[in-house]
C-alpha cells in the first residue's frame, strides 16, 4: 500500500511537480511495456476502470474523468472507479464529486477535461462541469475558454509557461496570455479506435524538468521539435520504451518524493 507516512508529497502544482513523481494515476490498459518504463524509475500507478457512460476508447482515461485541483483536492466525475475513490481517500486526497454525468456522446465526454497550466486553465467553458468552474474560481485560476473541449487531452505542460499541443486554437489563445507554445502536427501518435491520438495524452511530467514520452520519442516525425524546445526549457526527455508513442489519456502524476 502507497503511504504518505513514506513522506510522500501532494504536488501543489498539477501536472508539475517539484521532485520525482512517485504515484501515478493511469489507463488500467496501460501497455506493459510503458508500465515497465514508470516502474524503472520508481513510479507505482494506480489502475483506473473504465467509467460505464464513456465510450470504450477513452472510457479509462483519466483526464475523462478527473481533475486534480492542486494539493490534495480533486474533483470527480460521478461514477467514477470506487477502488479508485477509496485508494486515493486513503492517500489523503479530499474528493469532490462533480455534478455534470459523462455520458458517451459528446460534449458528454469532455465536461473534467480542463487543461491546468500553473494559474491557468483552459477548457470550452461551455461545458466545463459546474462544480469545478467553481473550484477553480475559488482557487483563484483563471479558467480560458477554447473550443477545444478535449483540452488536457491537447495540451503537453512542460512548465508553468510553457506547453506543446497540436491545436492552434488552444495555441492562440495560450501565447495571448503570455505562454511559450511548440505548435506541432503529428500524426504518428497511437489512440486505439481513432486515426491518432494527442500529444497531451501521450506525455507527463515526471520530474521538475523531465518530460516522459509513452513510447519512443524518436518515432514522430516533430521529435526534433519537441528535443529543441524541451532543451530551450533545460528539461530532459526520456522515452518509457522503444515501441510507437501512445495516447493513454493524460496521466495524473500524484505524489512526489
Amino acid at each position: 500500500m502507497i503511504m504518505l507516512e513514506r513522506g510522500l508529497s501532494f504536488l501543489n502544482t498539477p501536472n508539475i511537480p517539484e521532485k520525482k513523481i512517485k504515484v501515478a494515476l493511469v489507463d488500467k490498459r496501460i501497455e506493459s511495456n510503458i508500465q515497465f518504463g514508470f516502474a524503472q524509475r520508481g513510479i507505482e500507478t494506480i489502475k483506473l476502470e473504465g467509467h460505464s457512460g464513456l465510450y470504450p476508447a477513452i472510457s479509462s482515461h483519466p483526464d475523462a474523468i478527473f481533475h486534480h485541483l492542486g494539493g490534495n483536492l480533486i474533483i470527480h466525475a460521478p461514477g467514477a472507479d470506487k477502488s479508485v475513490l477509496s485508494t486515493l481517500e486513503e492517500l489523503g486526497f479530499l474528493l469532490i464529486e462533480g455534478e455534470a454525468e459523462l455520458t458517451r456522446k459528446y460534449p458528454g465526454t469532455i465536461y473534467y477535461n480542463v487543461a491546468r497550466v500553473g494559474n491557468l486553465a483552459f477548457h470550452n467553458t461551455k461545458y466545463t462541469d459546474k462544480k469545478l468552474k467553481e473550484l477553480l474560481y475559488r482557487l483563484d485560476i483563471e479558467l480560458v475558454h477554447v473550443n477545444q473541449g478535449y483540452a488536457k487531452c491537447a495540451v503537453s505542460v512542460v512548465d508553468e509557461n510553457s506547453i506543446i499541443t497540436m491545436d492552434r486554437g488552444i495555441a492562440r489563445i495560450a501565447q495571448k496570455k503570455g505562454l511559450d507554445v511548440l505548435v506541432i502536427e503529428e500524426e504518428r501518435i497511437l489512440l486505439p479506435g481513432f486515426a491518432n491520438g494527442f500529444i497531451g495524452g501521450s506525455t507527463c511530467l515526471i520530474d521538475k524538468k523531465v518530460l516522459a514520452v509513452f513510447g519512443n520519442i524518436h518515432k514522430l516525425k516533430s521529435a526534433a521539435q519537441i528535443i529543441n524546445f524541451l532543451l530551450q526549457k533545460d528539461t530532459k526527455l526520456v522515452s518509457l520504451s522503444e515501441e510507437p508513442v501512445i495516447d493513454i489519456g493524460s496521466v495524473i502524476p500524484l505524489l512526489t518524493e
